[in-house]
């Protein structure tokens, strides 16, 4: 571990100012509400290598497409949600010149991220001109309590002069996306209004027409004691400042109390947006920022009630697993069913912060199980109120009868990326979102959104596989041919194993789900069944023959045989050293392919077959996708390797933390820090539902005294604990609880917990 910033169990700490690590520290340290957020910018002026990002949940502009050589299909845009209004500013001047922790003597420096209130706090000691000693403490969130607010708290003390001060809060709309393709600057200018202490800023988006509003109050404090100020108003196009200068007296402290409230369009009318933002932000004033801060820390605690894992005997390891839950919701918290989970979240640019299949297949397992299950069904019917366009996107690649393809990536339903072999080939998507309904109704026993949503999904997302297929006459099957399954260091290839795994698998849901519907359900002509009856019986799986191995594609054994264990550290990771010929000529697995498939229909499998296929692909898989270490994690534990397990466990729980794939500065990898979660309870706690009852088979690593967590199952919390040879389960729910470990059968009754030996 390259341990980036200090390790501790609710915090993460940096001790020593390094501008060389400023952007990674920025995105490590960021700030959200699921409503929107602010990487770990610095308040004052920073004329040092940094990434400024203030971005809006659902707010977003199509940035004309930019590609050497145009496809037909091939969308007009990729949607980028924007970097905003910079809110968090407050210039300070000492006797002219600019507090800058780029230019000035740096003389102590701390950081501190609290992820048990989501609270982000720094202090620093400098040294400006004239051996001036300046000792500055900030501290700001962004409110989990009420998802329209930020404050900032900012504490000035002169340690060894006196001197003329001058202090300037203001708003700043004047902020380009890092990531355009053109260029282009993505905002125009509506309404701003600038008086004594306060202002606005409202700004809309081009072509999409979001109107995003950023208010402000501000008070002046000496000690506890607030001042009466008279500030000079500055006014320009997307920008309003307050600057005033005061005369701060050696040893005394002196407090910028700022408040910020942040709306846009999603939530509120054209006509109210900026009103919304200006009352909002008056009461927060009135309120004072104690109170508010107190109203987000119990927030917090609320929700750590439910989702924390409290690991003993390993700090790293629990320090890790809090910092990704902790930014799993500051990035979505369900309380709005117009946004979805981006793969930076609020924490950059990169992937235009759109959704990805990624939320069906990593978040909503830890979103079903770590809150109530209407947060889970909120981001099923994400998808269901798109169905529309996911069919629009099938016509446009020729696809016909109500056949539907979701978007690789979207903002609202249309296809927005523009690479042919991840657009056009990367189809195993549609099998994520089938998955996502059934794995919801398994957990929830919730067959009624099936019956009012789901089965339309599914039945336009089978219609898409049966078309998808061809059949060949070599064979005498069905095939799929030009794919890129998961493991996207190989394009276009045929017969993906998990890609037509999955698919087969989807034909067949959605027949069982009209069996059972029955006449309540949709009509499907008797025709189209014994169709899609014939597809799914007939479909052609490549297999390594003489052994259980499931080859990831036709032609996959002509490839060099070689382990990541065989490539020198100075080669890694390959997609910054190799070229693109080179990887997707050799036999390195960028991410879980034959194994992610194992993993979503374990139930299908011997533990022979498991375990041969894992010994076979996780030694050529280089890990260098976020996506992939929790699935080999999950899967290690389920054949007993527990050191490997523990290790991948590490390695995707620290992925941000320890920067293992050099790219943090980017932003962090939100979607798969569910992953993390997932490799926790369904790999080392071997959480599972089958047959409509949960499924327990624990194991702890070595380093490890204990463990435990809170899962909801059917609405009911469950509390785990395992520690040494032993778990013991809550039921803290108020029904009945029937559940198996290690096929062992157990009934607790509502307030009953029970201690079970581990073989």
């Amino acid at each position: 571990m390259k341990n980036l910033f200090e390790i501790d169990e609710w915090k993460v700490i940096e001790r020593k100012f390094d501008p060389q690590r400023q952007e990674e520290a920025e995105s490590i340290f960021s700030i959200g509400n699921g409503s929107f957020g602010q990487r770990a910018n610095f308040e004052e002026t920073y004329t040092g290598k940094s990434l400024q990002g203030s971005y809006v949940g659902g707010v977003y502009y199509p940035d004309k497409t930019r590609v050497g050589w145009w496809k037909n299909g091939y969308p007009e845009y990729f949607a980028k949600v924007l970097n905003s209004c910079n809110w968090i500013g407050i210039n300070i001047y000492v006797d002219g010149d600019a507090l800058d922790l780029a230019t000035c003597n740096v003389k102590s420096f701390y950081r501190e991220l609290d992820m048990q209130t989501g609270t982000l706090t720094r202090k620093f000691v400098c040294v400006l001109k004239g051996n001036k000693e300046v000792e500055v403490e900030t501290v700001r969130f962004c409110s989990m309590a009420n998802d329209e607010l930020a404050a900032i708290r900012y504490t000035i003390k002169p340690l060894n002069f006196s001197a003329n001060f001058k202090i300037s809060p203001y708003l700043d709309g004047r902020v380009n996306n890092a990531d355009s393709n053109y260029n282009e600057f993505f905002w125009t200018p509506d309404i701003q209004r600038i008086g004594v202490r306060k202002g606005v800023v409202s700004a809309k988006t081009k072509k999409t027409d979001f109107l995003v509003s950023n208010a402000m109050r501000f008070s002046f404090w000496e000690g506890s004691k607030i001042l009466d100020i008279h500030p000079n108003l500055k006014e320009e196009e997307l920008y309003i400042e307050n600057n005033f200068e005061h005369f701060l007296e050696k040893g005394k402290t002196y407090t910028i109390k700022k408040y910020v409230s942040v709306t846009s369009s999603i939530n509120h009318s054209h006509f109210n947006t900026v009103a919304a933002s200006i009352t909002n932000v008056t009461a927060a004033y009135v309120r004072g920022f104690d109170a508010l801060h107190e109203e987000h820390c119990a927030a917090w605690k609320s929700i750590w009630e439910n989702a924390d894992v409290v690991i003993t005997g390993d700090k790293a390891a629990q320090q890790a697993i809090r910092f990704n839950i902790f930014h799993l919701y500051q990035t979505y918290t369900g309380k709005n069913p117009k946004l979805n989970i981006g793969p930076k979240g609020f924490t950059g640019e990169k992937y235009g912060g759109a959704t990805y299949w990624d939320t069906e297949a990593y978040c909503i397992p830890f979103y079903l199980k770590t809150a109530p299950s209407k947060i889970a069904r909120q981001l099923l019917k994400y998808r269901y109120f798109q169905l529309d366009k996911a069919i629009e996107n099938a016509e446009k690649l020729g696809f016909s009868d109500g056949a539907a393809l979701y978007p690789m990536v979207t903002m609202n339903g249309e296809e927005c990326h523009n690479e042919w072999e991840i657009t056009f080939e990367e189809i195993h998507r549609n099998g994520a979102i089938a998955f996502a309904i059934y794995n919801y109704v398994r957990h929830t026993g919730d067959f009624d959104y099936v019956s009012k949503y789901g089965i339309h999904v599914l039945t336009a997302i089978a219609r898409f596989w049966v078309q998808r297929f061809n059949w060949s006459a070599d064979k005498n099957m069905y095939v799929m041919l030009g794919v890129t399954g998961p493991n996207e260091y190989e394009n276009n290839i045929n017969n993906n194993w998990y890609t037509n795994f999955l698919a087969r698998w989807c034909i067949q849901y959605a027949l069982e789900c009209y069996d059972r519907l029955g006449k309540k359900g949709i009509a499907l002509s008797a025709l189209e069944r014994e169709q899609w009856m014939h597809v799914s019986e007939n479909i052609y799986f490549p297999r390594l023959e003489g052994t259980k191995i499931f080859l990831q594609q036709d032609g996959f054994m002509d490839k060099v045989m070689m382990n990541a264990a065989d490539l020198p550290d100075s080669e890694r990771p390959i997609n910054q050293h190799w070229s693109w010929d080179r990887i997707l000529r050799s036999v390195f697995i960028k991410q879980a392919d034959v194994l992610q498939g194992i993993y979503l229909f374990e139930d299908c499998f011997s533990e022979e077959e498991i375990r041969e296929n894992f010994n076979f692909y996780e030694p050529k898989t280089v890990h260098e996708s976020s996506l992939s270490p929790c699935i080999h994690s999950i899967l290690a534990a389920r054949i007993g390797d527990h050191d490997r397990s523990y290790d991948l466990y590490l390695r995707t729980s620290r992925l941000d933390l320890d920067d293992y794939n050099n790219e943090v500065n980017e932003g962090l990898h939100i979607t798969s820090m569910a992953g993390t979660w997932m490799s926790i309870v369904e790999g080392m706690a071997g959480v599972r539902v089958i047959d409509g009852k949960l499924s327990v088979r624990p194991m702890i690593p070595k380093k490890w005294k204990s463990y435990s967590f809170q899962i909801f199952f059917k609405e009911q919390p469950v509390h785990i604990h395992v520690s040494g040879k032993t778990m013991e389960i809550s039921n803290l729910g108020t029904d009945e609880l029937d559940f198996n470990v290690i096929e062992q059968k157990y009934t607790l009754t509502a307030g009953q917990k029970q201690l079970i030996s581990i073989p």
